[in-house]
């Protein structure tokens, strides 16, 4: 009996690795979702900033944040998050 070989699927590697991360947006990246942690990277939210969303560290108080950001309250949730002072 021959031996017949068994292909493996044509699926792009860059294409498997973005299914198997996801589409997470990093801090100082814009996001879509408003006060959702899920459009983020781990440790961030989507916060209203200007016209729409950018992912910020999640605080609980000032000293969590960096230099020139404040920890203040995103609209429609009770998540804080480091967001830089104006």
């Amino acid at each position: 009996m021959p031996f017949k070989s068994v292909r493996a699927p044509k699926i792009p590697l860059l294409l498997l690795l973005v299914l198997l991360v996801g589409c997470t947006s990093e801090v100082g990246e814009e996001c879509d979702d408003v006060g959702s942690t899920d459009d983020c990277e781990d440790g961030a939210v989507c916060t209203n900033e200007g016209d729409g969303g950018v992912c910020r560290f999640l605080c609980d108080d000032q000293v969590q944040c960096p230099a020139g950001h404040s920890c203040n309250g995103v609209s429609g949730t009770n998540l804080k998050s480091c967001q830089p002072d104006k």
